[in-house]
């Protein structure tokens, strides 16, 4: 019985963890980019229900631990790019364009080693960038409202050193015990709690496409689907890419309508379901993906109330837990970035790579586009135009080596064949 509910288990343990720990992102990029709070309960409930039928789809069709989630670093960009011109509905259709993006990559290999040729510094960097300003927001609650802030940090610190996967589920149960507290519920009624779907139709402008949907499709794909399918790898598994892409790419463009901006493989995740604490036998291991995506998808179902719960706090106390789950990934893209395995021998990369982090970090839009679509551009082009001016390594002749000389008792050149005599042996 055991043997069969670990699984079981893991796949629970999955979902509450993926649910928990980045909700808070998902809601407060929706809301960045012009959601209301009933538009963004409803992309909350589809990226979830999204993620599980995917979840459900892939592990029954292929037997293997294929964990699905929503597109976190996605939701870090959605922070970092704010309003677009258009509103709501231009985000709406980036969301749907960014969905048909991953579809023609799971088509067509050809854009998805496009996507592979990016450097993978200047990705990295422009990940960091995007996350950079939602990691700050620990500091900046902690001096806005610190009374909040201190018990949800401190309780972050103690569970990231003996229990590191529930360190950001605790401090969220922390922050809503405090806004239980100190926030008396008025206007708060049960239709609130309810699960709600509201559609929007999509418009298609050209800034929310460059500077949103393509930024959006790249994030997505570099942040979350390679290191997924890495991580499937790395337990011995040979995922299905191109599927996995296809079945994700339609479920993030057929759920762009309700709000729901990306679903993608899991990676922060995704260890839970394929590790050897899922399940001893590797075949066996689909259980928990399957599992992790029912759950998923039932804790969905209570958006509305997670939707509550962020309106009645300080909008920096939940962007604060959104910032502490997204602290290790910052720490991997800077890492990624800036640790390049042989750094002196490319130096352009480094600096390239720092560019696009400046840059995106910013959060400067210009003509309507947001910053990690300038960050991206203005990286890669830092890098090609140090490739194009350093001049090619010249190899200079080594000079010609002394005549060796040796010392000992049978005289200069004595004991060397290159001398002409013969080799003492002792």
């Amino acid at each position: 019985m055991g043997d069969r509910l670990q699984p079981v288990l893991a796949g629970v343990v999955t979902a509450v963890v993926g649910f928990a720990s980045s909700f808070t992102v998902v809601l407060a990029g929706l809301r960045a980019v012009g959601a209301s709070e009933t538009q963004a309960a409803s992309g909350l409930l589809t990226v979830s229900v999204a993620a599980g039928i995917c979840a459900t789809w892939l592990g029954l069709r292929h037997r293997m631990p294929i964990a699905i989630a929503w597109s976190t670093p996605g939701a870090a960009l959605l922070v970092a790019t704010g309003p677009v011109p258009g509103g709501w509905p231009a985000a709406v259709g980036a969301f749907a364009l960014c969905g048909l993006l991953i579809v023609a990559a799971g088509l067509f290999p050809a854009l998805g080693r496009a996507v592979a040729a990016i450097p993978a510094p200047v990705a990295a960097a422009m990940l960091a960038g995007v996350l950079l300003p939602l990691c700050t927001a620990p500091v900046r609650a902690l001096v806005e409202v610190p009374t909040l802030a201190a018990p949800v940090i401190v309780t972050w610190l103690v569970l990231h050193r003996f229990a590191r996967r529930w360190a950001v589920p605790a401090a969220l149960v922390v922050a809503a015990l405090a806004i239980v507290l100190t926030t008396s519920g008025v206007g708060v009624g049960v239709a609130d709690l309810r699960p709600v779907v509201s559609p929007t139709v999509p418009t298609f402008t050209l800034p929310a496409m460059v500077g949103l949907a393509l930024p959006l499709f790249l994030v997505t794909m570099a942040a979350q689907n390679v290191p997924g399918t890495a991580v499937l790898r790395g337990y011995g598994y040979r995922p299905p890419l191109a599927p996995a892409l296809r079945a994700t790419g339609l479920a993030s463009a057929l759920g762009a309508a309700t709000g729901g901006h990306a679903v993608n493989l899991a990676a922060i995740t995704a260890a839970l379901a394929a590790g050897p604490d899922a399940h001893p036998d590797p075949d066996r291991r689909w259980i928990a993906s399957v599992t992790a995506g029912i759950g998923l998808a039932l804790l969905g179902l209570g958006a509305g109330a997670a939707t509550t719960l962020v309106l009645l706090s300080p909008p920096v106390l939940i962007e604060a837990v959104a910032g502490l789950a997204l602290l290790g990934a910052l720490a991997g893209a800077l890492t990624s970035a800036l640790a390049a395995p042989s750094p002196a021998a490319d130096p352009q990369s480094r600096e390239a790579a720092v560019v696009t982090f400046v840059v995106t970090a910013s959060g400067v839009s210009l003509l309507g586009v947001g910053g990690a679509f300038w960050g991206l551009l203005a990286g890669w082009s830092l890098l090609l135009l140090f490739r194009r001016r350093t001049p090619p390594p010249t190899v200079t002749p080594a000079p010609p080596a002394p005549p060796e000389e040796t010392t000992g008792a049978a005289g200069s050149g004595a004991g060397t064949p290159a001398a002409g005599g013969q080799v003492t042996r002792r």
